[in-house]
């Protein structure tokens, strides 16, 4: 799969930004296996500077747990590629931001890392919010590449269900 960014449609991007300034809500994410994808394609809307706050690229442990607050136990508990990181992560950028919506993404794009436990492609991404904290699974396939840019497809599809309320599978 090969992506242009010359004529890349950003119609999601647009109606998500459209959604969040007409809430009048603000976003942060906090990316770990998308490398600042999510962020940079809610950026790629003229006028995103209303709605995204900003972002953190925690690729280490180190950076999630001294930034964002993810509790080191909670790493030694379920791993750093779980539903519960996830969340602490969303929750970290909100309250380090001071946004009203933070999302969290954490997984394995692969070719390295795996284990039997977290295999290349699985992915887990968080929203927190006043509506409360949201949380998916998702098993992704492909090369590095595609694996980055489907995670960044299931975050923004995950944040348009969540601005109307639609109800969608929570683990």
């Amino acid at each position: 799969m090969i992506i242009s960014t010359q004529k890349r449609n950003t119609a999601m991007e647009a109606m998500i930004g459209r959604n969040l300034k007409n809430r009048n809500y603000t976003i942060a994410c906090a990316e770990s296996c998308t490398g600042g994808l999510l962020t940079s394609r809610l950026t790629d809307v003229s006028g995103s500077s209303t709605y995204v706050k900003g972002s953190v690229v925690s690729y280490t442990n180190e950076v999630k747990i001294n930034l964002l607050k993810v509790k080191a136990e909670t790493i030694d508990n379920f791993d750093v590629v779980s539903k519960e990181v996830a969340i602490e992560m969303a929750e970290g950028i909100r309250k380090l931001i001071g946004s009203d919506l933070g999302v969290g993404i954490t997984g394995i794009a692969g070719p390295t890392g795996s284990t039997e436990k977290t295999p290349v492609g699985l992915v887990y991404m968080a929203i927190s919010g006043e509506l409360g904290n949201l949380v998916e699974e998702h098993h992704l396939l492909g090369n590095r590449l595609e694996i980055k840019w489907q995670a960044t497809e299931a975050a923004l599809m995950m944040i348009r269900k969540y601005l109307i309320n639609e109800p969608f599978d929570s683990l």
